[in-house]
């Protein structure tokens, strides 16, 4: 009879792991040991890591880059082309001063007086435009300064934005009584969204209503003048020249007189929104709103067209409230199109009922 075995206990380690080399041989792993030598030390590079590489990819993409100006060469041709001109209309001017005081000498100082009433005139033109730049600058700047106001909720930054607001609109009569309301208020709102809010409404909600009002009765100009006119190349003139004047009395409500550079500037930026927000090509989807509301029954086929490109003019008149606007709408709401569809087609049936009469 064999003598039976007592129960014992075994100890398992777990195996290691081996890695299979390149000729198909499992590899012995390598002991742990410490490394004197910092050069046998290697470091996985950051884009190979995996990990790294999905938080990347996770990540909040960065900021677009500022796009550059113009073209070196094309400042440098402009430079010289304008200074080579200046010499030309300066080497002209003294010539017929000259020739003026050759005929006789009141001729001469006639001349002369005219060129320096010439010259003192454009120096006030190029004042003016500079001037009316930098507002337009500035104002750019407050409705960034207030958008970064609004997103970190800072009372000293929406303080001082109001500031500024306050200064601009001291031409309007109808924010006097709005003035003095956010003086009052000055230390009374702690957060700056709240008190950005509430200098929305006090000074911009009157001029919103008066934009509203300028951009309607373009859109409806526009309308009557395009259901009417006989071709085609006729509407989109004065489709073009409304638009422009639209622009041009927005920019004179919210920060006075844009200029001729300023209102390329102006123009520049509501193409821009425009193309944005993708609403360049949006007649057809305007014909097809006005033939689902069932207006198309109600009203004529030109007025129909003139409805369409009154609300193409529409369109473009919230854009620039968009881009000349000294604060972003937040505390009051963003006019729609819906409005003024409603009173074009409610205009266009007045019409239609008028002339069949």
């Amino acid at each position: 009879m064999s003598q039976t075995r007592r129960p014992a206990a075994f100890r398992l380690d777990p195996p290691e792991p081996s890695k299979v080399g390149e000729d198909g041989q499992r590899e012995t792993p390598r002991k742990p040991r410490a490394v004197k030598d910092a050069a046998q030390i290697v470091v996985t590079p950051s884009e190979d890591d995996f990990f790294e590489a999905a938080d990347a990819v996770d990540a909040a993409p960065p900021p677009p880059v500022a796009r550059k100006g113009g073209s070196r060469l094309g400042r440098i041709f402009l430079t010289a082309f304008g200074l080579l001109v200046s010499l030309g209309i300066g080497l002209w001017a003294d010539r017929l001063i000259r020739d003026m005081f050759a005929r006789s000498d009141w001729l001469g100082w006639l001349a002369l007086a005219l060129a320096a009433t010439a010259l003192l005139a454009l120096l006030a033109l190029i004042a003016r435009e500079a001037f009316a730049l930098s507002r337009l600058a500035s104002v750019e700047r407050m409705r960034r300064r207030a958008e970064d106001a609004y997103a970190l909720n800072d009372a000293a930054s929406a303080r001082a934005v109001i500031a500024d607001l306050s200064g601009l609109m001291q031409s309007h009569p109808d924010t006097a009584a709005g003035r003095r309301a956010l003086k009052e208020l000055e230390h009374d709102v702690i957060d700056g969204s709240d008190y950005l809010r509430i200098a929305e409404q006090a000074l911009l909600r009157p001029l919103d209503a008066r934009a509203q009002k300028l951009v309607l009765d373009a859109a409806k100009r526009v309308s009557v003048v395009t259901a009417v006119s006989p071709r085609a190349l006729v509407d989109v003139a004065y489709v073009l020249f409304e638009a422009a004047r639209l622009v041009r009395r927005l920019a004179e409500l919210y920060c006075g007189r844009p200029g001729f550079f300023g209102f390329l500037r102006l123009s520049r930026s509501v193409v821009a929104h425009l193309a944005v927000t993708g609403s360049m090509a949006m007649g057809e989807a305007l014909v097809q709103q006005v033939v689902g509301h069932g207006l198309a029954a109600r009203i004529s086929t030109r007025l129909g067209e003139g409805v369409v490109n009154g609300m193409m003019t529409a369109r473009i008149g919230i854009a620039a409230m968009d881009a000349i606007r000294p604060l972003p709408f937040n505390a009051v709401e963003r006019p729609g199109m819906g409005d003024f569809l409603k009173a074009l087609t409610r205009f266009a049936a007045q019409e239609k009922s008028a002339s069949g009469k």
